[in-house]
């Protein structure tokens, strides 16, 4: 018998030290319109003429995208019983992810490398990159995208273990500041037997395609 495992937006909720009337504000989703007046300001305030005709569109767009990159579609994770007592490791390489640094909103992509032990039940694959890309729909940071991932995989779906490592290229790095252009940054989250035991661990590694 299949299940599902309906992942909640509880995620989303406004952080404590914004203004009251934001925290008040509910439902919480994109407001287009103030959305467009505020990036019209935003633009003006850095100097940004807008009355041309190929900017005079540009707050709409900008309010357009944005919200796009933080709506996280719903997600279902279909889980079937491991009738034939798999045990071994299930990965799923090379799943492409984008979203945007938490600390200047500036876009960061690359890719996940998403693997889990399973216990009594196992995953539908195509759910692997769902949960990649529902985690990654918000404002994010690489480390804890990494670990949200893992933690999901393990706890939720009972895996015996569970490994992410994502690698991205973050423009926030290689457009400013330092602009360290092609540079990467890998992070990882092992949980339960992959982390515990060495051999699971190194063929992790190995069937992902990384060095242990």
């Amino acid at each position: 018998m299949t299940q599902e495992l309906i992942v909640d937006n509880e995620d989303f909720t406004l952080p404590p030290e914004l203004p009251p009337e934001l925290l008040a504000a509910e439902p919480y989703g994109p407001d287009l319109v103030a959305a467009e007046r505020a990036a019209a300001a935003f633009l003006s305030a850095l100097g940004v003429k807008l009355n041309g005709e190929g900017l005079s569109e540009t707050p709409a767009r900008m309010a357009k995208a944005y919200a796009e990159l933080f709506d996280p579609k719903p997600l279902r994770l279909t889980t079937f019983p491991n009738n034939e007592g798999y045990d071994e490791l299930v990965i799923a390489r090379e799943i492409p992810f984008r979203t945007v640094c938490e600390h200047h909103l500036l876009p960061f992509s690359g890719v996940a490398q998403v693997g889990y032990l399973p216990g009594e039940r196992i995953l539908g694959l195509s759910k692997l990159a769902r949960l990649v890309e529902y985690f990654a729909a918000r404002p994010q940071t690489q480390e804890r995208l990494t670990k949200q991932v893992a933690d999901y995989l393990y706890e939720s779906v009972r895996a015996r273990g569970a490994g992410v490592v994502m690698q991205a290229e973050h423009t926030c790095m290689t457009l400013r500041g330092v602009r360290a252009v092609g540079s990467k940054t890998v992070t990882s989250a092992l949980l339960g037997t992959l982390r515990e035991d060495q051999r699971s661990r190194t063929e992790f590694f190995a069937l992902a395609g990384l060095p242990a």
